[in-house]
């Protein structure tokens, strides 16, 4: 009996076709890892950047850690410099308080209206609107503040100085209003719709239902639209530079001029300072308080999504 043809060329082509298949998704594994590690070692270098130029900042003549901390004036590029760095925190604080009490509150309720009472059409319209407002640059909100706010303020306290907190706040809390609105909208729309009809089957109120079922549920998402919040009112830059003015002051008042830690930094950074110089090595120290700060905020934001995380 004849035995029959083992067809040999066929599973060649697998073969070659299985291997080549797997190189390419090894290859892509790598690019992916690649960009992975793109993000870690720039997070690194900036810590080492940060990190190298404050320990020269503090090996300077007349520049201690404890001074650092607790003076209350910040004058580093004076002939008797001072380096106390809660000047501009005081600064950096009020101006964020002034930006959230305007963003979470509006955010926050614009996301309700959009995930619970808004129709799709409605919806479609009005979240790329929204969006499109984080898309305009800062300056043009800097002089917005310092142009039409800060007049429109000074007719209501005429008091006001040209440059204030208040005024840069209001602005910066409205820059901050669609990353709180559309990050929370996105969590509203995630709580799953049996836990709405279990509320109207109960007799609730769709105001009732989103605010005692939906928002409680989506908790750890808002959480993070206000960490996420709350990092950019601190890192603003060219709304508080334009508006709020660059005099370092202690305070806390809404109503006086102040320079925040990115001020500062801003206004060094254009290059009038020596390099190398105590006043050019402060911005360094300025910053790693800066990205201290961020951090803290953003460790906070982890906590509380990981402790109110709710699995469904």
């Amino acid at each position: 009996m004849s035995q029959a043809p083992v067809h040999r060329e066929p599973m060649r082509t697998m073969l070659k076709t299985r291997n080549t298949r797997r190189v390419q998704e090894r290859f892509i594994e790598y690019g992916l890892l690649a960009c992975a590690l793109v993000a870690i070692l720039t997070t690194a270098g900036i810590v080492f950047i940060l990190l190298k130029e404050t320990i020269a900042f503090f090996g300077k003549d007349g520049v201690s850690l404890w001074d650092f901390l607790t003076d209350t004036q910040w004058t580093p590029l004076f002939q008797d410099p001072q380096f106390g760095i809660i000047v501009l925190l005081s600064g950096t604080f009020t101006s964020s308080l002034v930006a959230l009490a305007v963003a979470i509150p509006l955010g926050t309720i614009i996301a309700i209206f959009l995930s619970e009472f808004a129709s799709e059409k409605a919806r479609e319209w009005a979240k790329p609107i929204l969006e499109l407002l984080s898309g305009i640059p800062t300056i043009v909100f800097g002089y917005f503040a310092l142009l039409f706010v800060t007049p429109l303020l000074r007719s209501v306290f005429p008091g006001l100085p040209g440059f204030n907190l208040l005024s840069a706040g209001i602005v910066m809390g409205v820059m901050i209003v669609p990353y709180v609105a559309s990050i929370s909208e996105d969590a509203m729309r995630a709580v799953p719709m049996s836990l709405r009809e279990g509320s109207y089957a109960m007799g609730a109120t769709r105001l009732q239902t989103a605010l005692k079922v939906v928002v409680p549920a989506a908790f750890s998402g808002i959480a993070a639209a206000y960490i996420l919040g709350i990092s950019r009112a601190v890192g603003e830059t060219m709304i508080v530079a334009v508006a709020a003015g660059t005099q370092p002051n202690l305070t806390l008042n809404p109503f006086d001029q102040a320079a925040t830690i990115t001020t500062f930094i801003a206004q060094v950074s254009k290059g009038d300072v020596p390099y190398g110089s105590v006043g050019y090595l402060s911005i360094f120290a300025a910053g790693l308080a800066l990205f201290l700060l961020t951090l803290v905020f953003n460790l906070l934001g982890f906590w509380l999504r990981k402790r109110y995380r709710e699995v469904y």
